[in-house]
């Protein structure tokens, strides 16, 4: 799944054809507990799957599977060059880390030419709306322009969660600052079987205004 819309990578094939990841080198990055990296492995590739998080990780092994996990920083992917065919993230890292040209580079540097990133995140347009499903959160209540972070703080005044905005438009100057092609902007329509509230999302929203950005991206 791309987002919390639904979008299926069996419907959309944004990394190709289903049938053409066999044998198919490619990382997950922001993999949380790797679930979009087992999917990639039932259809024969070989994915590796990267977080920050050693608890999200945790998670994973829990969970079970073949899938190599690694701890690392987006930022200094630990891999050589050229060692992947693929790369992935459904929410994760990029929309975590104040540069995310540092990700993009080095996501760059470890694809083989030709490869392809495809990654989502939170639509830039729910940034102007209040974070609610309900009819309350369909009046603009902030500035699409306003880059400020949103940060949660704990008892301490410890940043525990940082999100970052950029707008459509910073998106694009950054993946070509990254080194790569755009060749799609995919923004999932909220489908008529989803009845599902989570947090900001809900069926009244995803009616009316998007939320979710998936970038495909090609290393030449």
């Amino acid at each position: 799944m791309w987002g919390p819309e639904g979008l299926d990578e069996v419907e959309a094939e944004l990394l190709g054809p289903p049938e053409d990841l066999t044998g198919k080198d490619v990382l997950e990055i922001g993999a949380g507990a790797a679930q979009c990296s087992r999917w990639l492995l039932a259809q024969g590739a070989r994915p590796v799957a990267l977080d920050l998080s050693h608890r999200q990780l945790q998670h994973a092994l829990r969970i079970g599977g073949d899938v190599p996990l690694v701890q690392a920083d987006a930022g200094v992917l630990p891999f050589k060059d050229g060692s992947f065919d693929l790369a992935c993230s459904a929410y994760g890292a990029l929309p975590f880390v104040a540069d995310p040209v540092l990700v993009l580079k080095e996501v760059h540097r470890v694809l083989r030419p030709g490869g392809r990133f495809v990654f989502s995140a939170t639509h830039p347009i729910r940034w102007a709306f209040p974070d609610e499903p309900g009819p309350e959160g369909l009046s603009v209540a902030a500035s699409y322009f306003d880059r400020t972070p949103y940060v949660e703080q704990d008892e301490q005044g410890n940043a525990v969660y940082v999100e970052h905005h950029r707008t459509i438009g910073d998106r694009v100057r950054d993946i070509v600052t990254g080194g790569f092609r755009l060749v799609d902007i995919v923004e999932p329509e909220w489908p008529a079987w989803n009845t599902q509230e989570w947090g900001g999302w809900s069926p009244l929203r995803g009616n009316l205004i998007p939320g979710t950005a998936i970038y495909v991206c090609v290393r030449d």
